[in-house]
């Protein structure tokens, strides 16, 4: 026995000696030089009956120790296949979306979440964005520990997500590498992506790239949405609750010839009914309409430039506040009722053009223009805010992958924003910004072992009057095939936007106090590291890991709001900058496993240590910051996935209430409590069907509003929404279908 245990522990080591690296890319092309990379595409490999999966750059790797036959598929695309004979170390595939679907492929399930490049990356795809109902972008995280979405205040139903222990105005959103939610659009940007118009979601924890800008400073959160060469001329979404919100989305995408394709998309959904299920006179979330549309075109050139434009428009508007509460504040104010009403309208169009430079376009040039246009108009009890936005953002870039080792990139940048706000009809807090930067990025890899990315950004702001120099760096090492750690770290600013970044001060009764020559300029750094283990078991080799992560961010500069101020019976909320000591620990651990074939169990576990220097306080724990969170995800499909069962649990850990809230409820923090979803689909041709549930334990923060009887009795009475903790809805139940037409 042990003599034959030595025999195959050498003939594993002769093996892995012998093994090859090999790489490949799949491509979609319509004609001889037009290639797209597609994203996360399939390859199996026939001998062993492996499935693997490329990355968002449709690249993938692999050790090949014999003649092996590989088919790489993309669902609405034909199958290449390629053998890799000893000594070949690379090949392209090639996909074509002409043919008809009804041919035989081979197909395989898409794992919902996965890591991905030299930056941490979590990427949810659109096999993950359909666990849940997915009303929308800011339900697509409930099965992240990563990101933690919440209410921010119980009146306007705005959705605020916090990465590494921060507000989600920390993080970079992302529109296929286009900064969007900027400024007005950030309150309700989550709200405003309809779930089922996206690919994908990558979240990068950390500062990330150069090439964007300099505003991430926790993270950037990209969203890929559908292509027009998609091969479905109509997809059609429709939802509805038990508490009357409804939703309804299609998409269709076009080819209209060799060089043009078109995919449009539309959303209406909404709230249509009033509910107050804690008994405190207030609707739990606001009535609401949302009507959005966007046009998004694809030019291909014989010489394979690509040319990208198209536009997004919104239109959404909700009455919040008590139960009685109108539009007209005329009318709630003659009557004594609080009452809050919200319009946000939205115009954003862009243009991208690609061009190669070379044959194999391995260097090659872009520009990218996005314009934005966002009016923000609306009331809360006695408070009034209205603001108008134009902004407009260019980024000039120049690629060069001098060989499989060397990678730059550098550019220019140009953002500007005009943006004109109005707090309670005589406070002028508009302002005027230009931002002139020139970057550069680096990126070295050694024989898929090792990848270093370091990059700088230069940036001349004239509102701060200031040159901001970020540089940032990320290396990852691969110790072995089944072992590999990350670093990274950098430098990361932004200009705050008070009110639409704390939208929930609104909806209080405070006086509003901001210092004079405030400075809106924060600054921060931000380190991390990962380490991922692949383990050696489960039913899908490859699928089982365990990662760990830690994160520290520190602010140089903040600004602080501050809703602690003044005594009990007068409360003031300021805003003034940091004098002291921000700083963020997260931590963070990830396992998977495919216990059994078509089974997969995900388990997430993050804690935070937040804390920031407050006036007359100190360094105290950072106000309404969970410490941790947990989830476990379980979901099981049956063969050709007819059925597919998804079960997910939370544990939502206590957060420091702040005073207001503390004195009101008796108690100085939030209780921990838990989270239920589940949903089951049942997929015919073209058809899928599905139900399913939220909260479906039923808990809810009973008292979310502090004095709420009182909300016009004294200008500082202490009438506080703002403190949200928890659901506020209870348990709610769904069911919804999914119709697509493949070409």
């Amino acid at each position: 026995m042990k003599k034959t245990l030595i025999f195959f522990i050498v003939l594993l080591g002769t093996l892995t000696a012998f093994a090859q690296d090999f790489h490949g890319s799949v491509f979609y092309r319509k004609t001889t030089g037009a290639a797209e990379p597609l994203p996360f595409a399939q390859i199996y490999i026939l001998e062993k009956s492996k499935l693997i999966e490329a990355d968002e750059n449709g690249r993938f790797d692999l050790k090949i120790t014999e003649k092996t036959t590989l088919v790489a598929t993309y669902v609405g695309y034909t199958k290449d296949t390629v053998t890799v004979e000893p000594g070949m170390t690379k090949a392209d595939f090639f996909l074509s979306g002409e043919n008809d679907l009804d041919e035989s492929v081979v197909t395989g399930r898409q794992a919902g979440i996965s890591k991905l490049k030299s930056v941490k990356t979590e990427v949810i795809t659109s096999a993950g964005l359909c666990k849940m109902a997915c009303c929308a972008l800011a339900e697509s995280f409930e099965n992240s520990a990563s990101v933690t979405v919440g209410y921010s205040d119980a009146v306007t139903g705005a959705r605020q997500i916090k990465l590494l222990g921060l507000s989600g105005t920390y993080t970079q959103m992302l529109d296929e590498n286009r900064p969007v939610m900027r400024g007005l659009a950030n309150p309700f940007g989550l709200s405003f992506v309809p779930g089922q118009w996206l690919e994908s979601i990558q979240i990068a924890k950390g500062p990330s790239s150069v090439i964007n800008g300099l505003e991430a400073i926790t993270g950037q959160i990209n969203m890929e949405h559908r292509k027009p060469t998609d091969e479905t001329p109509l997809f059609v979404q429709l939802y509805g609750s038990l508490d009357k919100m409804f939703e309804a989305n299609i998409a269709s995408a076009l080819q209209m010839n060799e060089r043009w394709s078109v995919i449009n998309m539309a959303h209406v959904g909404g709230t249509a009914a009033r509910m107050d299920h804690n008994g405190d006179g207030f609707r739990d979330e606001p009535e609401n309409l949302q009507l959005n549309f966007t046009s998004r075109w694809l030019y291909y050139a014989p010489n394979g430039m690509q040319i990208r434009f198209g536009a997004r428009y919104i239109n959404d508007r909700r009455i919040g506040g008590q139960m009685d509460a109108t539009k007209d504040n005329f009318y709630n104010l003659g009557n004594g009722i609080w009452g809050s009403y919200i319009v946000n309208k939205g115009i954003n169009p862009y243009f991208k053009i690609g061009v190669p430079l070379n044959e194999d376009n391995s260097s090659n040039i872009a520009l990218v223009v996005d314009l934005n246009h966002h009016e923000f108009d609306s009331f809360f009890g006695l408070k009034n805010f209205r603001g108008k936005q134009n902004s407009a953002f260019a980024n000039l870039i120049y690629q060069n992958e001098f060989n499989d080792y060397h990678k730059v990139e550098f550019g220019l940048t140009a953002q500007y924003d005009d943006i004109d706000q109005i707090l309670d009809k005589d406070s002028d807090i508009g302002r005027r910004e230009g931002a002139f930067s020139a970057f550069g990025e680096y990126t070295f890899t050694l024989d898929d072992r090792l990848t270093f990315v370091g990059g700088a950004n230069l940036e001349y702001n004239t509102l701060h009057r200031k040159w901001l120099f970020a540089p940032r760096a990320n290396v990852k090492y691969s110790v072995t095939d089944d072992i590999i750690v990350r670093a990274l770290g950098g430098r990361g600013y932004r200009t705050a936007n008070i009110i639409t970044d704390n939208l929930g001060v609104m909806s209080t009764s405070y006086r509003l106090s901001i210092d004079n020559n405030l400075d809106l300029l924060e600054d921060a750094w931000t380190f991390g590291a990962n380490a991922t283990f692949y383990l050696p078991f489960g039913a899908e080799e490859g699928n089982t890991f365990l990662s760990f992560d830690y994160f520290h961010n520190r602010f140089n500069k903040q600004v602080i709001v501050d809703q602690e101020l003044g005594t009990a019976s007068n409360r003031y909320i300021g805003f003034y900058n940091l004098s002291g000591l921000s700083f963020t620990n997260t931590y963070q651990a990830d396992f998977s496993v495919d216990p059994i074939e078509r089974f997969n169990i995900t388990a997430t576990f993050r804690y935070s240590d937040a804390r920031v220097s407050l006036k007359n306080q100190g360094l105290v724990e950072r106000p309404m910051t969970s410490r941790f969170k947990g989830v476990l995800n379980m979901q099981y499909s049956t063969a050709m996935s007819k059925w597919i069962f998804d079960v997910t649990a939370q544990i939502n850990g206590p957060m420091r209430l702040p005073a207001p809230a503390a004195e009101a409820w008796g108690m100085e923090e939030s209780p921990v409590y838990p989270m239920f979803f589940a949903q089951v689909t049942r997929k015919f041709k073209g058809i899928d069907i599905y139900a399913g549930g939220e909260n479906l334990g039923n808990y809810r923060q009973k008292e979310a509003i502090i004095n709420p009887d009182a909300s016009y009795a004294d200008k500082f009475n202490g009438f506080n929404a703002s403190c949200v903790w928890g659901p506020l809805m209870g348990a709610r139940v769904y069911a919804g279908l999914r119709f697509t037409l493949w070409k």
